[in-house]
């Protein structure tokens, strides 16, 4: 079953939208969808610049200029007058003394409304002419004397006068109510106006520019403009012109007859798919015309279009022929068999992806150009979910430029099909036995990193990462986040904090850790290290209460959360080194951590960084470091906030603390069970 992007829209094929991972599999050697825009933009799926305000009221004036010439032309028609309609003006024509020639003036019911304009052009001869032959007609005393006052009002100038004006307003007057608008850009006019008097020393030009100054008029200007661009918009649906439905009986079957609007810069939003020889809408777009207008339902047939027969058409022909059409649009329907409630308004969910997406790699999308993509750590607001393995979203900062709403898989169509995917990947591996590992072995001390066993089950049984729902979160004064710096070894990590540390104590602290050993002259419990037993460090391990822990010498240390909830309790930013493991310790806890990776520059920027701390690395100790990074960010690149390139300690320096500034004064999106 193929199908084609309908009048903007897509085409579905009969799998595109409920496609699971089922039959992702014979969806390779079958070709059961093809859709094709139509006036869907072509860069959907791709980060587009907004579009120039001025392009979109040229758009929108060319629209409303249309549909104003449409409507003259109609009401032209409507408005010419059959003379024989008239019973007064056949009885008029009886008598030849009456000039019934120039249909432009009826002497008993006025001008006569030929053309639109004519009532306001008509000649003052004409109607002079006109009083004269009927006031001979009249055998009545009185109103030959009527007449007369008639004529001698006529031919005064004051009346010729405003006779002259009223003919110039008329032309301006007689448009679609409410008068349309020339411009919305009154006040930049003004301003011309008044640059163009400076220079004026006449009397009238100074009094003008003394006008055009006052506050009332400059007032003035702007409500006409706010009120220009409301104006100059497109007209809303309900409008008589606007969408409109009407069942009726056509070829012996109930039909319903839809009329929409279709504007060069709003698609449709639909798409259809072939069901035999019928064309079926099977998608309706949020964002497009059909979804505003609610009269296109997904089920319904479409029989004609403008008057063409579809039945029986290929989707391919279709998008030809409403590739040629806009304006006022047509549709001949058979409704759905399958009655839907009334829609809901549907809550947007907003999620955080933990995957690249690129639809023009996807051969399951049921079209292409409608596909969103989208990269790790883009936040998606899902705005329908009707289809459960194709979601409906925007890109957050992307719904002003984005008229329709993309597709992106849904999380459980992409959990299917990304575990038969690497089902499919292990069957193809041949199987490895006996693989051995070896480790150079240092014999200078080194602390043993044991990572915090405790595990939580939202991390480890989704082994296939998706999305993550996320909310709005603005942190209180009293309660910063604790910020979590990542990174790779000799990536500036631990310098960057010291400096934090160094540089705003009152402000930064970092976290009292834990340890078995004995307490050193010198040293406080709670200032230094909170000293306690082993037995009593082995238990709080059990408990998960360690971000993470480690061996050296013998004796365990560890950062827990208490401690850093006490930094927090005091009013300081907490700053923290973990590594990857710890991660999804922190981000279980109550804390609200803020992480940023620490990501390394070029082989040779980082091999001259190095170069300042008197470090001379090899070319392959450098690559580690870089591949290390990238896998860093690959594996748990879904778990930062941030990202920092520290090519110069200084800049990053400068980046860093701005990114904790923006914690104060910008709301974050964090994942919505921390908020529950």
């Amino acid at each position: 079953m193929t199908t084609s992007h309908m009048n903007g829209h897509v085409t579905d094929s009969d799998g595109a939208g409920g496609t699971g991972a089922g039959s992702a599999e014979a969806t390779e050697e079958s070709q059961w969808h093809r859709e094709m825009p139509v006036d869907c933009p072509g860069d959907l799926g791709a980060r587009t610049l907004p579009v120039r305000r001025s392009a979109q009221l040229e758009r929108i004036r060319q629209h409303q200029e249309d549909l104003r010439r449409r409507r003259e032309e109609e009401g032209r028609n409507k408005q010419e007058l059959d003379v024989n309609s008239s019973i007064r003006l056949k009885k008029l024509s009886q008598n030849p003394k009456v000039g019934i020639d120039n249909p432009t003036f009826d002497p008993i019911e006025g001008p006569v409304q030929s053309s639109p304009h004519s009532h306001f052009q008509a000649h003052l001869e004409d109607l002079l002419m006109s009083l004269k032959q009927v006031q001979h007609c009249l055998g009545d005393v009185q109103s030959q004397e009527d007449v007369e006052l008639v004529l001698q009002l006529v031919q005064k100038t004051d009346f010729q006068n405003a006779f002259k004006i009223h003919n110039a307003v008329a032309v301006h007057m007689n448009r679609a109510s409410p008068p349309f608008p020339l411009t919305a850009c009154a006040q930049s006019l003004v301003q011309e106006v008044q640059a163009m008097l400076q220079s004026s020393q006449l009397k009238e030009g100074l009094e003008l520019s003394t006008l055009l100054s006052s506050p009332h008029l400059q007032a003035l200007m702007l409500a006409h403009d706010s009120v220009a661009e409301q104006e100059m918009q497109l007209e809303p649906s309900g409008s008589p012109d606007g969408p409109s439905e009407i069942l009726t009986q056509f070829g012996g079957e109930t039909v319903k007859i839809v009329h929409l609007e279709k504007a060069r810069d709003i698609p449709l939003g639909a798409t259809v798919r072939n069901d035999m020889d019928s064309v079926v809408i099977s998608r309706i777009v949020k964002g497009g015309a059909a979804e505003r207008s609610g009269l296109l339902h997904e089920g319904d047939e479409i029989l004609e279009i403008n008057g063409i027969e579809i039945r029986g058409k290929d989707v391919n022909e279709v998008f030809d022929i409403l590739a040629e059409m806009h304006g006022m649009l047509t549709f001949v329907l058979i409704p759905s068999p399958q009655t839907k409630p009334p829609p809901t308004k549907e809550t947007v969910v907003h999620v955080k992806a933990h995957f690249d997406y690129d639809p023009s790699d996807d051969p399951y999308v049921p079209c292409r150009e409608l596909g969103l993509c989208f990269q790790k750590g883009d936040i998606l607001h899902i705005i329908s979910q009707d289809d459960p393995n194709w979601w409906q979203a925007y890109r957050d900062g992307d719904e002003d430029n984005q008229p329709l709403a993309g597709l992106v898989p849904g999380k459980s169509f992409q959990q299917q099909r990304e575990a038969m995917k690497q089902t499919i990947e292990e069957d193809k591996e041949p199987e490895k036995s006996g693989k051995l590992w070896c480790a150079k072995k240092n014999k200078k001390k080194r602390k043993k990193i044991l990572y915090n066993a405790h595990k939580n089950d939202d991390y480890d049984n989704e082994e296939i990462l998706t999305y993550e729902e996320m909310a709005l979160y603005h942190q209180p004064a009293n309660r910063k986040r604790p910020i979590a710096l990542i990174g790779p070894p000799n990536c500036g990590q631990n310098e960057l904090r010291q400096r934090l540390l160094s540089n705003e104590p009152e402000r930064f602290g970092g976290a009292v850790p834990h340890t078995t050993r004995s307490r050193r002259e010198g040293e406080l419990n709670g200032r230094d290290y909170h000293f306690v037993s082993r037995q009593a460090f082995e238990a709080d391990v059990a408990a998960g209460k360690f971000i993470e822990l480690g061996e050296f010498e013998k004796n365990l240390y560890g950062t827990s959360i208490d401690s850093v909830r006490q930094l927090i309790n005091t009013g300081k930013i907490c700053v923290l080194c973990v590594h990857t493991q710890s991660l999804k310790v922190l981000r279980c806890s109550d804390l609200k951590p803020y992480i940023i990776f620490i990501a390394p520059p070029s082989q040779e920027r980082l091999r001259a960084l190095l170069a300042k701390e008197n470090k001379n690395p090899k070319p392959e100790e450098l690559r580690d470091i870089i591949e290390k990074a990238r896998e860093m960010e690959q594996n748990y690149g879904h778990l930062f906030d941030a990202a920092i390139v520290n090519a110069d300690l200084d800049k990053a320096y400068q980046e860093l603390l701005r990114l904790i500034n923006k914690l104060d004064t910008e709301p974050q999106w964090v994942p919505s069970s921390w908020l529950r």
